[in-house]
């Protein structure tokens, strides 16, 4: 790990790396149908929360969903777990006892589901009968 990686660790991530770990958990909790409004109902494990940053990565940034990451200093699930236990110390986030900063290690790699894994659709480019001419 470089100095300055580990300066920038010691200094938290990018503003935009909170929001997005927000609005992950927004999103998880609704494709799981989880109840925001209760702690417990509306709770979310380190993969389920993941799978939501995953895919709103993709959603939001496309193709350049690892760069806007790498940029904000994630680069790995183990940075969103950081992040998470981070809030949860300064009160803006809770846990259940279960709830362990292991969860989130590895359980992606960022180059393969951002990506090698990505898939541009091209079918709605085809849809439309060409011009007459």
């Amino acid at each position: 790990m470089t100095l300055l990686h580990r300066q920038r660790r010691r200094s938290g991530y990018h503003p935009n790396a909170y929001q997005f770990v927000f609005a992950a958990l927004q999103h998880a909790q609704d494709q799981l149908g989880r109840d925001r409004t209760s702690m417990q109902a509306g709770h979310v494990s380190g993969p389920e929360l993941l799978e939501g940053a995953r895919e709103i990565a993709l959603q939001h940034f496309g193709l350049l969903a690892r760069t806007v990451l790498n940029h904000w200093g994630i680069t790995s699930t183990e940075d969103f777990g950081r992040i998470v236990f981070e809030l949860i110390e300064t009160g803006r986030m809770r846990k259940t006892d279960d709830d362990r900063i292991e969860d989130f290690i590895d359980v992606y790699d960022f180059r393969e589901v951002f990506d090698d894994a990505y898939q541009i659709d091209t079918s709605a480019a085809f849809d439309e009968k060409p011009a007459e001419v």
